[in-house]
């Protein structure tokens, strides 16, 4: 039976046992969903009703609110490619984008977004305000929600370039008319990647100041610190002074000890960020289950090289006396190249390369390699370091504020975005953190917690991350013993197993292993207090 002309439709999820993202115990019962809301949690045996227009019967099968990718780079494909394949099939319905100081708006004076992003989009990329994004995301309907943070290296770019120089006044007051335009249009606050281009040239005067901006908008700080290896321990120093002298809420990104000379030094990391903790100085920190990393290969050039971004690094390697001094620094250097896997490449000759080692492939001068690595590619390709230890990965997962961030965009193995050779974090993240965990001694119960109720109760996103009546209805119904990667650095295009369905505010994105065109995502409001 049909419901009236007019009503919203109705979806009765029967027989599963539900997990509903407090960490309560689990049970089994029924989900019945109107519209794109959750009209009710019901114990024990499903409900008569005809007045349904599906019924899923999820026997054996968890149920349990759509994961949050708490630190993710799909700004940019959500427009690409909406049905964020690789994310909703492994249950994601929200992510929290625009993190690690990049992010798609506000794009003005010289910013330029990353070399895939500006490549794949082409003529689809016409925005410069957040707004102006806003509305070419809803027109494309993604699959996914997606909260939206502004990044400091794209507000740098935008009022200055990318001089490696410190803001002087006009710069700041710049910045700060950006960075508060991006909040009224919606930004939930301020990302940082002080590595990056060109945000590691700001002085830390600089950064406080958008903080307290940031903050007089009640919005959040996430940050990619200037070190996750041999000064961590000051990185996260500067994280919280910054935190306690601008007021604003702060989170660290994928928490790490980068280099085998920095593992031993988890244990005061950890101390130091549960310290702020407990004074109301950070939320916490997010972490992708993988022990390598991914970024873009540039990273590994001299700092003086990098300077100004790819532009500049082109013209670099296009002079033989600035060319030869980039090669022999980087042969000289005393990074184990064994570490360190091509990833994503651009060029057809590059191809062939992407999943080795550079130390496989690199000859006698791994500099020469990757200079002509990057000078066909125009500095667009990308990396892995796998410079983490799997002991401090499970001491780092074992946390109980430790949330999951994927640190990836998404990504299909079909079109443009199939032929790039991404991490295979973009389509493992969830089964990967769920599996550790279990295999830490976490129950299930709690482990779905982590990647629903507690990064939504950290970002305040509300009616979301919880089985609740009232609340939205982003679901996953999956079955555990099927939950499992299948993606890896070699073979990174492949979808994760298990996943049943995924809705996300009461439509069904994915169903029985297909990608439905009932795409039900949104641009998430920042709820002003």
């Amino acid at each position: 039976m049909r419901l009236s002309y007019g009503c919203p439709e109705r979806i009765l999820i029967k027989n599963g046992t539900i997990i509903d993202g407090t960490g309560n115990a689990g049970f089994v019962g029924s989900l019945l969903i109107e519209g794109d809301h959750i009209a009710d949690v019901i114990p024990g045996n499903a409900p008569t009703t005809d007045e349904v227009q599906e019924t899923i019967d999820a026997s054996g099968c968890f149920v349990t609110p759509g994961f949050i990718d708490a630190h993710s780079h799909s700004d940019a494909y959500l427009i690409l490619e909406p049905s964020a394949a690789s994310k909703i099939s492994q249950g994601i319905t929200t992510e929290i984008n625009g993190q690690c100081g990049g992010s798609i708006a506000p794009r003005f004076g010289e910013a330029r977004l990353s070399g895939d992003w500006a490549t794949l989009l082409a003529e689809k990329l016409t925005w410069r305000t957040l707004s102006e994004y806003r509305s070419q995301l809803e027109k494309a309907r993604p699959a996914v929600n997606t909260v939206q943070f502004v990044g400091h290296n794209t507000l740098r770019s935008s009022a200055m370039g990318y001089e490696p120089r410190s803001a002087d006044e006009d710069d700041l007051k710049k910045m700060t008319r950006l960075l508060e335009e991006a909040m009224d249009d919606g930004a939930w606050g301020l990302t940082t990647g002080l590595i990056y281009q060109p945000g590691r040239y700001a002085l830390w005067e600089e950064v406080l100041h958008l903080a307290k901006v940031a903050a007089s908008h009640d919005g959040f700080y996430a940050t990619h610190m200037r070190s996750e290896g041999d000064r961590i321990e000051e990185a996260i120093d500067e994280v919280v002074e910054l935190a306690r002298l601008s007021g604003i809420r702060a989170e660290i990104s994928h928490l790490k000890t980068s280099g085998r000379n920095n593992w031993g030094k988890l244990s005061a990391v950890i101390d130091k960020i549960e310290r702020a903790m407990s004074r109301g100085l950070l939320l916490g920190a997010d972490r992708y289950p993988f022990t390598a990393a991914g970024t873009d290969l540039d990273i590994v050039l001299p700092d003086w090289a990098q300077a100004g971004a790819a532009v500049a690094e082109m013209e670099r390697f296009a002079s033989p006396v600035l060319r030869r001094r980039i090669v022999e620094e980087i042969d000289g250097s005393l990074r184990d190249w064994r570490e360190v896997m091509i990833g994503g490449t651009w060029h057809d000759e590059n191809k062939k390369f992407s999943g080795l080692r550079v130390s496989e492939v690199c000859g006698s001068s791994p500099g020469e390699f990757i200079v002509s690595l990057l000078e066909k590619d125009v500095c667009k390709t990308g990396a892995f370091f796998f410079g983490m230890s799997e002991e401090n990965l499970d001491k780092i997962l074992s946390l109980d504020w430790i949330v999951p961030g994927s640190d990836a965009s998404l990504r299909t193995p079909w079109g443009a975005l199939g032929e790039d050779h991404p991490h295979p974090r973009a389509y493992a993240t969830m089964p990967e953190f769920f599996r550790r965990l279990r295999s830490l001694g976490v129950t299930c119960e709690e482990a779905v917690k982590r990647m629903t109720s507690l990064p939504a109760g950290r970002f305040e996103i509300c009616l979301r991350g919880e089985l609740k009546k009232g609340y939205f209805a982003d679901v996953a119904v999956w079955k555990e013993n099927e939950f499992f990667s299948r993606s890896t650095y070699s073979k990174p295009h492949a979808f994760s197993s298990g996943m049943q369905y995924v809705i996300v505010n009461g439509k069904i994105s994915y169903r029985s292993g297909r990608f439905t065109d009932n795409r039900g995502g949104r641009f998430l409001e920042r709820r002003k207090k």
